[in-house]
């Protein structure tokens, strides 16, 4: 399976825009210097002239906090003849959502003798393009074709389905993010986040998201981050045999890696005196069980936010990071880029010692028997903890 992001843009105003009535011309920035909240809101006093707003803020680009009610907003948009761009519920509502046990076929013809191009799986997305007896033709990631309307979800349905089956995702747009208690610049810190980490939301309110967090569930500005949906899209044919492929030469790769290793236990801050279990050979399952042997040593061993010491402090990227640096494999110092590192594993169930599980802003080793170790706070260090202790978002295979 694929999995994408699903971006939905409220507002996002390119080139010159000029609003009758105003004076004011202004300058949008593009999609990828947009606010964080999906797009600008652009909004001024009667009388405001570009050249005010340049003395102002120092910039040709004008963003500007509200001052007129949505209705002279969206009145002003109109004149100027600019169209709004559709709600999250319009664009919710065109996906097609496949219910099934496993995968719905995507076919070349709207039939069963159409030729099959791809894999819509269960829960996965595609968008509506039409409909011929029976048959929902869709796009979804690199795949159009048809698939069997009775296997699918689509229209006002599939607004409230969409949002169940879709991870709503806060990604880190500033340097070390700070997470409130509340959502208020004045309330208390939770805790810090590092640039580009991805935290799965649970609230919206004014300006500011609920996030999980491993000290726990916090607020951030939305001014400070990235919000977008995540679902599973359609896998071609081509793709899903390039993707068996790569899984085999990942384990090929860190096979290799672990069996050529002999490095000393080393994080990349400082010397250790353990060592790691020499491998030569072995199944992924007791290469991957040599991995956890070896990570249970610095149990009890301390938390360092931006660490990678196993005995002076790592935290959770770091922590899997020089675990895996001992057997040769290199892995990021990141939890969101550790959840597309090796590959795929369908769900807790199927884990096996030594994958990488992620969770929200989080990262740790499976240990078996439904148990992780990892760095999980300054409060606790390093430590064994259930599996499902929160939701997972992915797990991945390194061996």
């Amino acid at each position: 399976m694929v999995r994408r992001s699903f971006k939905i843009v409220t507002y996002m105003l390119a080139g010159i825009l000029t609003f009758a009535g105003t004076g004011l011309t202004a300058q949008a920035t593009d999609a990828s210097s947009a606010l964080p909240s999906g797009g600008i809101d652009v909004a001024f006093a009667q009388g405001t002239t570009l050249e005010d707003l340049q003395q102002q803020m120092g910039t040709q680009t004008a963003t500007i906090e509200s001052i007129l009610d949505r209705a002279e907003i969206e009145a002003a948009r109109k004149e100027a003849g600019i169209v709004s761009e559709p709600s999250e519920d319009d664009a919710l509502k065109s996906l097609v959502i496949a219910q099934v046990n496993d995968y719905v076929n995507v076919r070349s013809l709207p039939g069963e003798d159409g030729e099959i191009l791809g894999k819509l799986y269960n829960n996965s997305v595609g968008t509506f393009l039409s409909e011929e007896n029976g048959w929902y033709q869709i796009t979804s990631g690199t795949v159009t074709g048809y698939v069997k309307a009775e296997y699918c979800v689509t229209g006002d349905p599939a607004i409230d389905l969409a949002k169940s089956v879709s991870t709503r995702i806060a990604t880190v747009d500033t340097e070390t993010l700070k997470v409130r208690m509340e959502p208020s610049l004045e309330a208390g810190v939770l805790t810090l986040v590092p640039y580009k980490d991805q935290l799965v939301v649970s609230e919206e309110v004014d300006g500011w998201v609920k996030v999980d967090t491993e000290d726990g569930l916090g607020w951030i500005s939305t001014d400070y981050c990235i919000l977008s949906r995540e679902f599973v899209e359609a896998e071609s044919k081509a793709e899903e045999e390039a993707r068996l492929a790569k899984e085999e030469e990942e384990r090929r790769k860190a096979r290799e890696a672990a069996k050529s290793s002999k490095k000393n236990s080393q994080s990349s801050s400082g010397a250790s005196s353990y060592q790691p279990p020499a491998i030569t050979e072995g199944t992924s399952s007791e290469m991957g069980q040599a991995v956890i042997d070896f990570a249970m040593q610095f149990v009890g061993n301390p938390y360092v936010y931006g660490g990678t010491s196993l005995t002076n402090g790592a935290d959770c990227s770091g922590f899997v990071m020089s675990v895996y640096a001992n057997f040769g494999v290199s892995l990021p110092h990141s939890s969101s880029s550790d959840r597309s590192q090796g590959y795929a594993v369908d769900g807790l169930a199927n884990a096996q010692p030594g994958d990488l599980v992620c969770y929200s802003g989080h990262v740790a080793l499976y240990a078996g028997n439904n148990q992780i170790v990892h760095a999980s706070t300054s409060k606790t260090g390093i430590i064994v903890s259930r599996a499902d202790y929160k939701k997972v978002l992915a797990v991945r295979r390194i061996f």
